[in-house]
């Protein structure tokens, strides 16, 4: 599958405040959580979520899925624009309503395994859905996602991301699924305190 240019076109503003203002740890960590998904700018994350609803409008979803907590502020925004129900995957005390979908993902930043749980009362087979998340990095989270959904007999259109890694190829996972993908920002590599992004 041959990426659409249109989906995966860098964002200026968000790639501009990404180079002026992220804190790089190592070859892996990229904090920009001072805006993102631990203090939220909310008229940040209202563009950056507008953003990505023009983007997703063609595949006229009728409901707009993410994983909790950190997924929950742009997938809000995402499924406001498009007049649709946000559902989002329980992560933390996850007891649903039955029948329900289940996933564990190890979290190798974290350590041990996480436990997605969503409630199949919420995503049923005449669903068209659309994913989105604040990260992209190795594509477990998403991946999960598409198989609950698909488990709940929905079709998966498209999977979303405010900020993409690259390097952790977790793109081609989704990819692999027939699962298109869109992203606001790509970090190619994170070198020497540094931050290096596919440019506007």
């Amino acid at each position: 599958m041959l990426p659409d240019p249109d989906l995966i076109r860098p964002y200026g503003p968000l790639v501009r405040r990404i180079e002026a203002e992220a804190t790089v740890i190592g070859d892996q960590i990229l904090k920009i959580d001072h805006f993102l998904n631990h203090r939220i700018e909310p008229s940040f994350i209202t563009e950056m979520g507008q953003e990505l609803a023009k983007r997703l409008a063609r595949f006229e979803p009728s409901v707009v899925l993410t994983a909790e907590a950190s997924g929950i502020a742009p997938g809000l925004v995402v499924a406001q624009a498009l007049d649709v129900p946000l559902v989002y995957a329980k992560k933390y005390a996850p007891e649903v309503e039955s029948p329900a979908i289940a996933r564990v993902i190890p979290s190798p930043t974290k350590g041990g395994e996480t436990k997605l749980v969503l409630s199949q009362r919420y995503i049923v087979p005449t669903d068209r859905v659309v994913i989105v998340d604040d990260f992209l990095s190795n594509g477990r989270t998403a991946v999960a996602l598409v198989e609950m959904a698909r488990e709940a007999g929905a079709e998966v259109l498209c999977a979303s991301f405010i900020v993409e890694k690259r390097f952790k190829h977790g793109h081609a996972a989704i990819e692999a699924l027939g699962v298109p993908v869109c992203t606001l920002a790509q970090v190619e590599a994170l070198e020497n305190g540094h931050v290096r992004l596919t440019q506007p």
